[in-house]
């Protein structure tokens, strides 16, 4: 049996630029959604699933971030000057997490469903994997503008295109990022080795998510939460 990742990076560094004039005076991950910040559906999550350590990095105001995680068991990474984007704001804060694999979430969407970090540590298996995503069918994928990021293979393995949305829930391994050039750089890069290497596999959330990374996804956001289980 796989022993499960336990630790969990938050990603709440960015500019939110999406959100408009609603992250003029505040980071996009203290917008709220049906009465909480969405930095706290996050936090609930990775708390849910005994996550420990929990990292939050900042760099856009920052300061509020840090002021709304005051009294909570949660480490915050700051970025600065620059922001380090996805691969390198989870690099810089490695030596915070102390793990070889790391659960990471991005903080702008909400979840109906089971804990999407309990069912990646589940799912994962360190000897055929580098990085688990946990994707949603595009039917389920409620504000989301596009198409798909991923088709999911027999075998687990996950290739570019398709009807799956990359969630923003994930488990990597600390190793991929270790030949990365040094800075800012996007998970993006280090998925499309571990896809080159067969080692980018995926999962299939079996519930709802939606995407609040855009002004109208908060009124979808709380229809969902809000709707009666079927």
């Amino acid at each position: 049996m796989c022993t499960a990742p336990d630790a969990v990076m938050l990603f709440a560094a960015g500019f939110g630029t999406r959100m408009g004039a609603l992250t003029a005076d505040r980071p996009k991950p203290l917008i709220r959604v049906a009465g909480r910040a969405l930095l706290d559906h996050a936090l609930e999550m990775a708390e849910g699933a005994g996550a420990a350590p929990i990292v939050v990095n900042a760099h856009y105001k920052a300061s509020q971030i840090a002021a709304h995680l005051a009294g909570r068991d949660a480490a915050i990474s700051h970025e600065a000057p620059d922001i380090l984007d996805t691969g390198g704001g989870l690099r810089a804060a490695l030596p915070m997490l102390k793990a070889s694999a790391i659960c990471t979430m991005n903080t702008d969407a909400v979840w109906r469903g089971a804990n999407a970090l309990s069912l990646l540590r589940d799912a994962w298996r360190p000897d055929v994997m580098d990085a688990l995503l946990l994707c949603v069918p595009l039917a389920r994928a409620v504000g989301h503008k596009g198409q798909g990021d991923f088709t999911l293979g027999a075998d687990g393995r996950l290739t570019r295109g398709g009807g799956l949305i990359y969630s923003g829930a994930q488990i990597i391994k600390a190793s991929a990022l270790e030949d990365m050039p040094p800075g800012a750089f996007s998970l993006n890069l280090v998925w499309d080795r571990l896809l080159a290497a067969g080692r980018l596999h995926g999962c299939i959330y079996p519930g709802t998510w939606c995407d609040v990374g855009h002004p109208a996804g908060i009124a979808l956001a709380e229809e969902m939460l809000g709707a009666p289980d079927v």
